[in-house]
């Protein structure tokens, strides 16, 4: 979520890894306000295929899993690694990020039913190909609520909340500041959650705080905090796989079964010594979980991929 940008402030960056050969190619989508950028990671084998479209998470992740203050190649991992088992993914630069930056002219004018919007035009788009069969949809972090945001209008075939949030936005920001801020900036910042939360944006805000509340952000935050992942899981038809990690510092486990209380016919998994950023984290504190957002040679958890191939192989198997 949005504490993963304060996270790695102490991070060293991390050098460049070769990338693995694989098919893959260039997608745009054109839009009114212009043109959103994806890869297609494409099975060797004659297809057509299953389809998934993967979607990063808050701030500006792009379609690597990567951004200003961290280095995974987590997106890019799960996408390959789908793709070696017969099943095509779309990763994205969400509108305003990477490739897609020119698209979003000001900060200021994004909404949560902006990317649901795109969501839509993506799956449009993947529909329209005759290469590909049914569709389903990974959302990690923010990108699990993005994805459910959409998902009555998308009709995804199947959907999976990766690491996403189980309870309103707010809520989870709550959560997270309080660990991580001493007592009187966590008061400044619950004194601007509460108006963000009465739809009013805030002009002074704390430097400190500037990464997250920052006045272009806030009204994003504000279409945000209207919606409750819980409330949305409910209208979900399609199989469902809500995915959490035991070491996630960012998203708990009660996002999970807040989630699966909700939508009781969903596949619940929480994978153990698995962090946000999907790779394999033991602990929980700050210090072992820093090396994983910004070293991409690490490999994803080995437990990951077998639960998203098998759902996704039962769900989306059949043309």
């Amino acid at each position: 979520m949005y504490l993963a940008l304060a996270l790695v402030l102490a991070a060293p960056p991390a050098a460049d890894v070769p990338a693995p050969r694989l098919l893959s190619e260039l997608v745009e989508l054109k839009t009114d306000t212009g043109v959103l950028y994806g890869t297609l990671d494409l099975p060797e084998k004659t297809g057509p295929w299953p389809v998934v479209l993967l979607h990063a998470g808050s701030g500006p992740t792009n379609r690597d899993g990567n951004g200003p203050l961290t280095r995974t190649d987590n997106l890019k991992m799960v996408g390959r690694a789908l793709a070696a088992k017969g099943i095509a993914v779309l990763r994205i630069d969400k509108r305003g990020v990477g490739a897609s930056t020119p698209a979003l002219a000001k900060e200021e004018d994004v909404r949560v039913e902006t990317y649901a919007t795109d969501v839509l035009a993506w799956a449009g788009l993947l529909r329209k190909d005759a290469r590909f069969t049914k569709l389903g949809y990974i959302g990690h972090s923010e990108g699990a609520l993005i994805g459910l945001v959409a998902a009555k209008d998308a009709k995804f075939d199947a959907i999976v909340s990766l690491c996403g949030p189980g309870r309103p936005l707010q809520t989870v920001l709550r959560e997270q500041l309080k660990r991580g801020l001493p007592d009187e900036l966590y008061k400044q910042s619950d004194t601007i959650l509460r108006e963000l939360e009465a739809g009013h944006t805030v002009k002074d805000t704390p430097k400190t705080l500037a990464a997250l509340f920052r006045p272009s952000v806030q009204p994003y935050l504000i279409s945000m905090f209207k919606n409750d992942p819980a409330k949305l899981a409910t209208g979900v038809k399609a199989p469902f796989l809500i995915v959490s990690g035991s070491t996630d510092i960012q998203v708990s486990a009660t996002d999970a079964k807040c989630l699966s209380d909700a939508n009781t016919s969903a596949k619940v998994v929480t994978i153990e010594g698995m962090n946000h950023v999907l790779k394999t984290v033991p602990k929980t504190d700050r210090a072992e979980q820093l090396p994983s957002y910004s070293d991409p040679a690490l490999p994803l958890h080995p437990k990951l991929m077998p639960e998203l191939v098998g759902f996704f192989q039962k769900s989306l198997g059949g043309k």
